[in-house]
Parts: C-alpha cells; structure tokens; sequence
C-alpha cells in the first residue's frame, strides 16, 4: 500500500513529504530512475510513498503527472530545467505608491505566467500610498482584460483597506487563494514579504532577508520550498526571481501575447506585417490615439515589441531543449 504525498523541499536525494492524509511531514528517498532528466522530482510533485519497514525509510516509488510546470530554458546547455509543479496561480505585486508602478514589468510576468501555464492575478499593493495624479488604476486593470487576469487592490500594511477603484480587495484575495498552491513574484519594494505576512494571518514572516517559517529552523533547498501557510501554500523560489525572457523563442513570446496574436490577424497582410505605424493595411496603425481602449491595445504592442527584441538576441534554435 502506498500514501498520496506532496513535496515541500528537496536536498540531492532525499525529500521532505506532507502526507495528504495526516498532513505529518516525512523524509524519503527516490528511485533512481525519478532523479534524471528534465522530469527530475521537485517541489510541489504529488508522489506515492511507501511506508518504512522498522527503523528504515519512506520511499518515493512513483510520481504523478504534473498540471504545469515552474521552468527556465538553458540555451547554453539546451535544456530545461524544472523549478518546481503544481501551481494553482501567480500573483504579480506591484506597488500603488513606492516603487512607482511599471506597467511594462507586468506585462514581463504575463508571458512568464502564459507560458508556464500558470493562472495570474495582478495585485496592486501599498494602496495606502497611492497618488491617483501618478497613474490610473482602473485603466491598468482593464487594459488586462482581454487575458483574464484578475485584479486586487490592497494594503498589506492595513488589511482593512477597502478597495476605491476596483470590486475586489484583501478579503477577496484571501478567499481567493484558500486551497490553492500559490507563487508570488514582483521586484524589490514592492511588499511581497507583508503581503505574504498579513495573507498568512503571521503564520509566514520574512526571516534575515529570506522566506521562513515561524519556529521553524532554516532550510537548505535545492530547487525551491512549499511553505504551509494555513490556508494556502506558497512557494518560495529564488530561481524565479530573474525575470529575463531571453530563453524564450519568437513562437513563444507570440504564444504569450494571445491578444497581440488575434489583434495582428486583422491586418490586411497578417503574414507579413511588421506593426510599424506606417504599415499598409496594418490593424494597429488605424487605432486612434484618442481612444482609451485603442491605446490600452497599442500598450500591450509596445511590450510586445520591447520584449521581441529581447529574445532576438539568442537565434531560436539555441533554445530549443
């Protein structure tokens, strides 16, 4: 007979495993043959385990096929390399105050959430700061809604902060994430670390620079670590924090840019058309710039082609694994 479990951190060889039936956490082993190659265990993988004989150890027998994948392309090597699986959805942290908002760093953790086949939510911290003088927050939501990102509104420093520009706040946040295997990505300042804090109702603190659990010692992983924070679990991995794309393809990038791709199949040579402003029969340059609309869409191409000339600097077929 074997148990359901889920990795929470690895080191080499062995594994800590939250049992789904007892939620104990256990140390096993794996079989060999679940240690190579690009479909090596990691974080957040369901396994089946087998219990110890006397004074022996659990034992990793099988793995369960994964929903998606954390992962990274290495063109040098060409290879892929899996940071950790399962995710149930990326929040994207921006802050409302200071640091100013980025709008084109958003759209940099869009392609990653597209094309790891990750859900995104965009939350908009630190609202007990924002200038609305300094950027519209209701049109940087709505420019997202053609790729169904959800939006949050919050203040991390003040959990009853209650939304004035969009319909859903902290509580909806919380609700949202309850049951859910969540990854939370967003450059310095943003607050990630009190918006983890205030999620996790103190269960989760920021512990000498990094991510650690409350009476809990400190833990040397190799990948990335599950943090059990109540209501949702987090994962913490620091080979995520780089928000390069230069291992991405030009197919890729396309694929990640949904809207850019429907959009650009309206132009009267979709095949062929560069998007440029003086393109003939170009869809994109008959926008009006007067338009809120027009110019939310004529954003998302800036992107596009901020982000294309990115990974035109490595050819393609580097990339491939």
């Amino acid at each position: 007979m074997t148990i359901r479990a889920r990795i929470f951190r690895s080191s080499k060889r062995h594994f800590d495993c939250q049992r789904e039936d007892t939620k104990e956490v256990v140390q096993a082993t794996a079989l060999a043959m679940l240690l190579k190659g690009e479909d090596h265990l990691v974080v957040g993988d369901w396994v089946d385990l087998s219990p110890p004989p006397t004074g022996g150890e659990w034992k990793i027998e099988s793995t369960e096929e994964r929903k998606n994948a954390i992962f990274r392309n290495l063109p040098r090597e060409q290879k892929k390399k899996v940071i950790a699986a399962n995710v149930d959805v990326m929040i994207v942290v921006m802050s409302a105050g200071k640091p100013s908002y980025k709008r084109g760093l958003v759209d940099r953790y869009l392609v990653r959430s597209d094309f790891w086949n990750v859900p995104a939510y965009v939350v908009f911290n630190k609202m007990d700061m924002h200038d609305p003088t300094e950027f519209d927050l209701a049109y940087e939501a709505d420019r997202l809604k053609w790729l169904n990102v959800k939006c949050f509104e919050v203040s991390a420093e003040d959990p009853t902060y209650q939304p004035r520009f969009l319909s859903a706040g902290f509580e909806e946040l919380h609700r949202d994430l309850r049951g859910k295997t969540t990854i939370l990505l967003g450059h310095s300042g943003v607050g990630k670390s009190r918006l983890i804090t205030a999620l996790s109702r103190g269960r989760v603190e920021l512990l000498s620079g990094e991510l650690g659990k409350i009476g809990k010692g400190a833990h040397t992983t190799t990948w990335a670590e599950l943090i059990d924070a109540e209501d949702f679990t987090l994962i913490d991995s620091p080979g995520v924090r780089s928000m390069s794309l230069g291992d991405l393809t030009r197919q890729d990038l396309l694929y990640c840019f949904s809207d850019i791709n429907e959009w650009s199949s309206r132009c009267r040579f979709s095949s062929s058309c560069q998007h440029d402003s003086n393109s003939k029969g170009c869809f994109f340059g008959e926008l009006d710039q007067m338009k809120r609309e027009d110019l939310m869409i004529l954003s998302r191409l800036d992107s596009y082609k901020r982000i294309l000339d990115e990974v035109s600097n490595i050819p393609d077929w580097q990339k491939k694994s």
